[in-house]
C-alpha cells in the first residue's frame, strides 16, 4: 500500500464542529483551499494508495518521519507565488529540501495584475527559484495553473513546466455537466454571489451586490475567509477586514440581518447547497468552481492574473472586474455565459491532468480505482455541519453550541493552567525560575470568550428574558 502525504487543512472525512474549525482554522484562512485539496484527496485515493492530510502548517522538523512513513508528498497550492506567501513558501522549500521521497505539485499559480506584469514578483524570485528547483529535483515536472505562471517560470529558465489547471474541476472525473435551468434570470431566481474584501471595498463589487440584493429576493452571499466565518458565528469584528461594512458578512449589512449569507467549512455541503441555485457570480474563483461542480452556471469577475489564467485555461465564462458597467445585472452575465468551451474541452484537460499524475508516479481513482464511488459513499455517511450562518437569533436556546464549546474550552484551559501552576510551584522550589506566562493559544481562547459574552450576547440574553 502506497502512502501519500497531502498538504491540506483537513481530510475530507474529518467532521469538525464549527467552533473548533474556526478556532483551529482548518480552512487555512480561505475555504476555497479545501475545494482543491479535497479534490486531490479523492483523485489520489485508490485501492493501492492511502492519502493522509498533514495539516496546513509546515513542520520542517518532521522531514525524517515523513521520509520513513510516506512514499510521496503531494502539495496542491493556489496563488503561492505572491509576496505575502513568501515566508510559507520558504518553509515549504526547507521541508522539501530534506525529503528523499517524490514531491508533486499539481497546479500552482503566480499572482499579479490582469496585465500579467510580473514586476511585483521580482523581489521574491530567489524564493520561487529555490522552491521550484527543490520540487523538480524530486519530480518529473511541476504543474501550473495557466499561461501566465507557465511563462513566468519558463522565463526563469525552468523547462519541466506543465499547464494542468487546478485539481478542483476534476473532482468528478471526466464528466462536467453545466447547463442553464431557465432561459433567463428573473426576480424568483436563486442567485449566489461571492467576493473578496478587496473586490467589495475597492473594485466596485459592493454596488453590484446592493443592486442585486434589491432585484433578487433570493440572493445569497457566500463568503470564504476565516474572518467572514467568525463574523457570522461570533460577530467577531477584531480582524482588520471587520471594518468593511459593505461586506455582507458584516453584522450591519442588510443581507446579514436577513440571513442571506453563508460560509462553508466543508466542500461537500458547499457544493450540495449550490445545486439548488440558478446562477453564481463574483470574484472568488473557487466559490464559482464550487457552483460549476454542482452543475450551476457561473461567471467569474476576474481581478488578477490567478483568476484570469484559470478561467482562460478551463473556458470558464468571465469578465474583468475593472471593466464592469455601472448598471451590471446578474441577468446580463447569465444571458451571455456560454459553457461550451468549459464542457467540450473538459475531457481533454482531464486526460492531460491524469497524464501529469502518471508521469510523476501517481495513480488516480478514475483510471486505477472505482472512480471515487467509495469516497463519495463514505462522505454521504458522515454528518457535516451546515454552512455557517449569521448570528441573528435572540433565542437563548440557539446559543447552546456556542456556550457548550466555550465551557469545554474554559474547562480544558483550567486543567492546563492547574498543571502549569503545579509545575511552576515545583520549579520555584527547586530553582526559583520565573513565572510561566499564558501561552498564545490560551490567550486567544480567553479573548474569544470575552468577545462572545460581550454586547451581542448580552443583547441576545436580554431578548430571551423578555
Amino acid at each position: 500500500m502506497k502512502r501519500i502525504l497531502l498538504r491540506s487543512g483537513k481530510s475530507p472525512y474529518d467532521v469538525v464542529p464549527v467552533e473548533q474549525a474556526l478556532h483551529q482554522d482548518v480552512i487555512a484562512t480561505n475555504a476555497g483551499n479545501l475545494i482543491f485539496s479535497d479534490a486531490a484527496h479523492k483523485i489520489l485515493e485508490t485501492p493501492r494508495a492511502e492519502v493522509v492530510s498533514n495539516g496546513i502548517r509546515t513542520n520542517v522538523a518532521a522531514a525524517g518521519r515523513i521520509n520513513e512513513e510516506y512514499d510521496a508528498f503531494v502539495v496542491p497550492l493556489a496563488n503561492a507565488f505572491r509576496p505575502s506567501f513568501e515566508p510559507q513558501l520558504r518553509r515549504l522549500t526547507q521541508l522539501i529540501s530534506k525529503l528523499k521521497i517524490p514531491v508533486v505539485v499539481p497546479g500552482i499559480g503566480a499572482q499579479t495584475g490582469l496585465d500579467y506584469n510580473p514586476a511585483r514578483l521580482k523581489p521574491m524570485e530567489p524564493a520561487v527559484r529555490e522552491f521550484v528547483t527543490a520540487v523538480l529535483e524530486r519530480s518529473a515536472s511541476i504543474g501550473v495553473r495557466g499561461e501566465f505562471t507557465e511563462r513566468y517560470l519558463k522565463d526563469m529558465g525552468f523547462r519541466d513546466v506543465e499547464v494542468i489547471g487546478c485539481p478542483s474541476l476534476f473532482m468528478y472525473g471526466r464528466e462536467l455537466d453545466v447547463r442553464k435551468k431557465a432561459p433567463a434570470l428573473g426576480p424568483e431566481s436563486r442567485v449566489a454571489v461571492n467576493g473578496s474584501h478587496s473586490a467589495v471595498k475597492s473594485q466596485g463589487l459592493d454596488r453590484v451586490i446592493r443592486r442585486a440584493h434589491a432585484r433578487y429576493p433570493h440572493l445569497r452571499f457566500v463568503g470564504q475567509n476565516l474572518s467572514d466565518a467568525r463574523q457570522l458565528h461570533w460577530r467577531d469584528l477584531s480582524d482588520p477586514n471587520g471594518s468593511v461594512t459593505a461586506m455582507p458578512t458584516h453584522p450591519d449589512h442588510p443581507m446579514y440581518r436577513e440571513d442571506k449569507v453563508r460560509v462553508y467549512i466543508d466542500p461537500v455541503t458547499w457544493i450540495d447547497d449550490l445545486r439548488d441555485f440558478d446562477f453564481s457570480f463574483g470574484s472568488r474563483i473557487h466559490g464559482n468552481i464550487a457552483a460549476l461542480l454542482a452543475g450551476t452556471p457561473s461567471t467569474v469577475l476576474c481581478g488578477d492574473s490567478r483568476t484570469l489564467e484559470l478561467c482562460r485555461y478551463f473556458g470558464i465564462p468571465h469578465r474583468r472586474i475593472n471593466a464592469l458597467p455601472e448598471d451590471l445585472d446578474p441577468a446580463g452575465l447569465y444571458a451571455e455565459a456560454d459553457f461550451g468551451a468549459l464542457t467540450d474541452g473538459h475531457q481533454e484537460r482531464f486526460d492531460r491532468f491524469m497524464g501529469f499524475l502518471e508521469r510523476n508516479g501517481l495513480e488516480n481513482t478514475f483510471t486505477h480505482g472505482d472512480g471515487g464511488a467509495a469516497h463519495e459513499k463514505r462522505l454521504r455517511s458522515l454528518a457535516f455541519p451546515a454552512g455557517v450562518r449569521p448570528w441573528n437569533d435572540a433565542d437563548v436556546a440557539s446559543l447552546t453550541s456556542r456556550f457548550g464549546w466555550l465551557q469545554t474550552r474554559i474547562g480544558e484551559l483550567s486543567t492546563d493552567n492547574a498543571k502549569l501552576q503545579r509545575e511552576l510551584d515545583k520549579a520555584r522550589k527547586t530553582a526559583a525560575k520565573p513565572a510561566v506566562a499564558a501561552t498564545a493559544p490560551q490567550r486567544s481562547v480567553y479573548r474569544m470568550a470575552r468577545r462572545a459574552v460581550g454586547r451581542p450576547l448580552r443583547k441576545a440574553l436580554q431578548s430571551g428574558r423578555q
